[in-house]
């Protein structure tokens, strides 16, 4: 829609260049190509995309505003719903059902098309409602780094879903979508996989099927059944910590980054580093996994201590506690040694100043003592602190040494 000359974009974000709707050549090109590609790929559905159009080559091309007013076309989301419908005519006659996003659902559009949606259940809810079929990707976007928890309760039809038993036969399910921009063919498995695996057992189970503890203790297996096949989400994370080390001990390094994340959701983009196809995808962030099993396990042994006050629990407790604590020092040598790591020293140093305030929250609960207001602000100042994410990475034992320092109150 706008003068040449393109060039493959190299960087990551919503980009301006945009087809010209308004050209009959447009249609014939689009009509030839998905000639050639339904001819290859049986399936009966074929996904125009359809969402991220900024409008902004429409609006400063000339012809395209005169071919707006000739026909009435008010603004850019009517433009776009005049392409849509054109792309429709094309795959009806190379008997193909469209499938896009959210975007697609325009008033008048057949009730053959599909909706994909990325906005989430109220906007799938609300074209079931008007007849068209859906699937929900909202809730599985796995490249967010989210818990496999948070998936695994992501039901396309809620319990309290206002479809009737008729209308709800137009959800037809969901899609976990994994967009690349910062995977390598040698992280990609660690951010599909196991936390798909939830996805998949949600999609193809019943409402009820909810029990989050269960789905974990099953996960592990099926983690390990995956790298049987040959997947790499495992055994790649070792290695990247060789790396890293520059083929030092991993062990220090490894106490921590077991227990960190990379941020949530789109942070990672806008913490001070500008990440292209170019850019090395090896640092700790990289290697990092999206959901932290020990992390997890800690929290939940936290949890269920102050619930029943088990000695055994407060062993393992103190155990870890004891082990991140004396584990900054032993990790600085390594660091010393292997610039790369040298932004995740400040998270090495936290992990260690909360474990310690773990350790003295723990002593206090088991000889039934309240915390001292001082000792309370000073505590809570460190985990304020701690919660600072460091290389793009956050420590996520922090809810359970929290929750040790709120039972002290």
């Amino acid at each position: 829609s706008a003068p040449g000359p393109y060039q493959i974009e190299r960087n990551w974000g919503v980009m301006d260049p945009t087809i010209n709707p308004t050209k009959e050549e447009t249609y014939e090109f689009l009509d030839n190509l998905f000639g050639e590609m339904t001819a290859l790929f049986p399936d009966e559905y074929f996904h125009i995309g359809g969402d991220e159009n900024n409008g902004k080559q429409w609006d400063a091309n000339d012809s395209i505003q005169e071919f707006m007013k000739e026909n009435n076309i008010k603004d850019n989301h009517d433009l776009q719903a005049y392409f849509n419908k054109r792309v429709l005519e094309i795959l009806t006659k190379h008997g193909k059902k469209m499938i896009g996003w959210d975007e697609i659902l325009v008033p008048g559009i057949p009730k053959s098309i599909m909706i994909q949606s990325w906005r989430g259940v109220e906007s799938l809810v609300q074209s079931a409602q008007e007849g068209y079929k859906g699937i929900l990707s909202n809730g599985y976007y796995i490249d967010l780094m989210q818990p496999a928890s948070f998936h695994y309760l992501n039901d396309p039809i809620p319990v309290d879903s206002p479809l009737t038993d008729e209308k709800k036969k137009n959800i037809l399910g969901g899609e976990a979508t994994m967009w690349s921009e910062l995977v390598t063919p040698e992280t990609i498995d660690s951010r599909i996989w196991p936390r798909t695996a939830a996805i998949a057992e949600r999609l193809w189970s019943s409402q009820s099927t909810n029990d989050v503890d269960d789905m974990y203790k099953r996960l592990g297996r099926v983690s390990f059944l995956l790298e049987e096949h040959g997947l790499t989400h495992i055994k790649n994370y070792d290695m990247m910590l060789r790396r890293l080390t520059n083929d030092q001990s991993i062990k220090e390094l490894k106490i921590l980054v077991d227990v960190i994340e990379p941020v949530k959701i789109y942070t990672r983009h806008s913490q001070g580093v500008k990440y292209t196809q170019y850019s090395p995808y090896t640092r700790v962030v990289d290697a990092a996994r999206p959901e932290s099993n020990r992390a997890r396990e800690f929290n939940k042994c936290v949890q269920e201590y102050l619930e029943t006050k088990n000695a055994e629990k407060a062993k393992t407790i103190k155990y870890w506690l004891d082990t991140w604590r004396s584990n900054h020092e032993k990790l600085l040598p390594v660091i010393s040694q292997s610039p790369v790591i040298k932004e995740i020293e400040p998270l090495s140093q936290n992990l260690t100043n909360i474990s310690q305030v773990g350790l003295e929250a723990l002593i206090l609960l088991k000889e039934g003592n309240s915390a001292p207001t001082k000792w309370l602000d000073k505590a809570n100042a460190l985990i304020e602190s701690a919660k600072e994410p460091y290389g793009q990475t956050e420590i996520h034992v922090i809810k359970g040494i929290e929750n040790l320092v709120k039972a002290t109150e």
